[in-house]
Parts: C-alpha cells; structure tokens; sequence
C-alpha cells in the first residue's frame, strides 16, 4: 500500500498501528493526522530507534495489505469502479447494475 491510502483513511489505520507498535497511543496518532513526517518522529520517538530505522519498519509495514476496513470502504470501492471505467463499453455507465449481462441465479433476484 502507499502512504496515500493511509494518509487518506487514518483514523481506520489506528488498529493496525497499535497492532504494529503497541507503545503508539490513538489520542497522539488522531494528532498526527496522516502527516507521515509526524508519525515517523512520533513512532521513532515511542520505539527509541533512530530515524532511518523507523523508516525502514514503516516501510516494511507499508508493503503489507490494507485493512478490510479500508478495502470495504465506499470511497475505495468507488475508485475502484471509476477506474474499470476503461473496459465498460462506449455508452454504457460503470455504475449500472450488470444483471441484464448475465445473472449466476444462484440466489433470484439479488442483482448480480
């Protein structure tokens, strides 16, 4: 993941933050705000590592997956479907239900 999506949802990420650096408190990190220069300092100064070595542990924790809550998330979801925008056909609206495309019918009338 990137900073971006940190950045952009925070305060979903504070579990994940806890969970990583159990020292790290939700009333500082709400303070930091997704600035990434402040949670550095902020985790450095929690862990008592230099800042070259809390670079390269966030970074490490950057390469991991997103939170479900954050994949669930709207915004995401709406992102996600304005960029597959490129392979709906000319005139048709990517967010149109596509059950007149084809339905599995494993359960009627749900819309898939």
């Amino acid at each position: 993941m990137k900073w971006v999506h940190v950045r952009d949802n925070w305060p979903a990420f504070f579990e994940a933050i806890v969970e990583k650096w159990p020292a790290a408190d939700e009333n500082e990190l709400d303070e930091i705000d997704g600035d990434q220069r402040a949670f550095i300092a902020y985790i450095a100064e929690v862990t008592g590592q230099e800042i070259d070595e809390t670079k390269d542990e966030i970074r490490e924790w950057l390469a991991g997956e997103i939170p479900s809550d954050i994949v669930m998330d709207p915004i995401h979801d709406n992102h996600s479907i304005t960029l597959s925008s490129k392979y709906v056909g000319e005139g048709e609206d990517e967010y149109d239900d596509d059950a007149r495309f084809g339905d599995d019918d494993e359960v009627p009338n749900d819309g898939d």
